[in-house]
């Protein structure tokens, strides 16, 4: 039965726990997309009380991620490849032009701090943990951003990564496949505390676009046609590098 390998919360703070253990568990399929799901049946499995269990399915319902049914319990909303494709269209447009606002206002040592969840991102791979994968990529993802100290620009990235259904990465995980996914989060942040931000950008635009496209098992552009090729609007978009 999908599900069975949502785990039980241990932490002081059960409903941002159980936020993240619901939406780890939607974004990857576990939780099926239009299955209904009680908020009694959903505490039971990851053992504690309906209430931070309701209040997390509320904000998930926030972020467009469930449907409240009345009297029944909570909708898993499916994702299209239209809303997928735009999903990730958004995230170019936002996150890669980012980059240069980060290079410009980051300290060294808040880049560096960000080496921990590069490495969590590592260890999760390696012990095929979607949900401790998921935590530490949007870590890395939203750390990095908030560098940039734009707070409007972090929420918004936050949701639509919220968003994102990637499916594909239990097969991926099962086949022992993450390490390359999580080696390219490194190399966007060592081009980052070069002050490189060509490279970071085009790095950007490459992990953005796996992310979008093998997690979900879609093909690779046809043609010859390259990632940096298809995305270089991306990359016209952003702003240049001061200096």
């Amino acid at each position: 039965m999908a599900g069975e390998q949502l785990k039980s919360l241990k932490r002081q703070n059960l409903r941002e726990d159980a936020l993240s253990s619901l939406r780890a568990a939607i974004l990857t399929g576990e939780l099926e997309p239009d299955a209904i799901y009680s908020t009694a049946g959903l505490a039971e499995r990851l053992g504690v009380s309906p209430t931070p269990v309701r209040e997390a399915m509320l904000e998930l319902a926030r972020q467009g991620l469930v449907q409240p049914l009345p009297n029944r319990g909570f909708q898993i909303v499916a994702a299209g490849e239209h809303d997928l494709d735009e999903i990730r269209d958004l995230r170019l447009m936002l996150e890669v032009p980012a980059l240069v606002l980060v290079i410009e206002r980051a300290a060294r040592r808040d880049l560096e701090a960000l080496r921990l969840p590069v490495e969590a991102i590592a260890e999760a791979a390696t012990e095929r943990d979607l949900e401790s994968f998921l935590t530490a990529d949007r870590a890395f993802h939203l750390g990095l951003l908030e560098l940039g100290e734009n707070q409007r620009l972090v929420r918004i990235v936050g949701e639509l990564r919220d968003q994102t259904r990637v499916v594909g990465l239990s097969s991926l995980a099962s086949a022992g496949a993450l390490d390359a996914t999580a080696a390219e989060h490194s190399a966007i942040l060592d081009a980052v505390v070069a002050r490189d931000a060509e490279s970071a950008q085009r790095f950007m635009v490459e992990h953005l676009h796996h992310t979008r496209g093998i997690w979900a098992g879609q093909a690779e552009p046809e043609g010859g046609e390259t990632v940096l090729e298809r995305y270089a609007w991306t990359l016209r978009a952003a702003p240049e590098q001061a200096g």
